[in-house]
């Protein structure tokens, strides 16, 4: 049995993608449009969101500008939301941002930026989608996290720390919601090409495009998969790995990624 609702039709389904200005967001809502969804739009660019929307049937979308660290915009969006659609059937969480950088390189406040979009801005967008879902008993969210969650990595220093968080969180998010009628998804993408993993100076194994993430996601969704994690010739490695004593797993790592 899928651990989530499978979502075999998408037409008419109302979902709000954070994030959806570029990268895999992009694609993301593009896939779900071209599928009859109704996808409300969020970034800080309201013009990329212009020209998603453009692209879109009339009524089909809604264009919500908000920067999620803000409060008083991600209220706004949602009181929009709302009050054009009466809710919403899933949220799906992909706004974040990535800086590579080793030990010697920290900086603080470029390490509370990153976790102010990364987990602070996931939590301040389901903290006002949950009751409304919880009162319905219906409905889904969905959190983008990555395989850089799943182990500390050379260059993830603070980027895979508030992965690890994500992962963690949707996973009690899910022992909680679940047993409401509440589906509770987890991406967790390998290497996907985008303006951020563009940053990396190192090569990316089973590096793939966002028109695939974003396939990948949409199937994941279709399953009722409860984490939905691609490609899988890199995702499974990265499994295995969290398998591995400490004794082994920080001399592979090293030798593998010779950091």
């Amino acid at each position: 049995m899928p651990l989530n609702r499978r979502i075999r039709n998408w037409q008419g389904q109302r979902v709000w993608v954070l994030g959806a200005s570029s990268g895999i967001g992009k694609a993301f809502s593009e896939a779900l449009l071209e599928r009859g969804a109704r996808v409300a739009l969020t970034a800080r660019d309201e013009g990329a969101l212009e020209k998603i929307s453009l692209r879109a049937q009339p009524d089909q979308t809604l264009v919500l500008p908000a920067d999620v660290t803000v409060q008083s915009e991600i209220d706004s969006a949602y009181a929009r939301l709302k009050g054009a659609w009466s809710g919403v059937d899933l949220t799906v969480y992909l706004a974040g941002t990535y800086l590579p950088a080793r030990a010697w390189e920290l900086n603080a406040d470029q390490a509370e930026q990153l976790l102010r979009v990364n987990v602070s801005g996931a939590m301040r967008t389901l903290a006002l989608v949950i009751p409304d879902l919880v009162q319905r008993g219906d409905g889904g969210i969905a959190v983008v996290s990555s395989v850089a969650g799943y182990r500390g990595l050379p260059t993830s220093l603070v980027y895979g720390a508030s992965k690890a968080a994500l992962i963690n969180f949707t996973e009690t998010l899910y022992l909680d919601l679940r047993p409401k009628g509440i589906s509770v998804y987890l991406v967790n993408p390998g290497f996907v090409k985008t303006p951020l993993t563009d940053r990396n100076s190192f090569d990316m194994p089973a590096l793939i495009n966002v028109e695939e993430a974003a396939d990948q996601m949409v199937r994941g969704f279709e399953r009722g998969n409860f984490e939905i994690h691609f490609p899988k010739r890199f995702t499974l490695f990265m499994k295995l790995l969290r398998l591995l004593p400490y004794r082994l797993f920080f001399p592979l790592v090293h030798r593998i990624t010779g950091l």
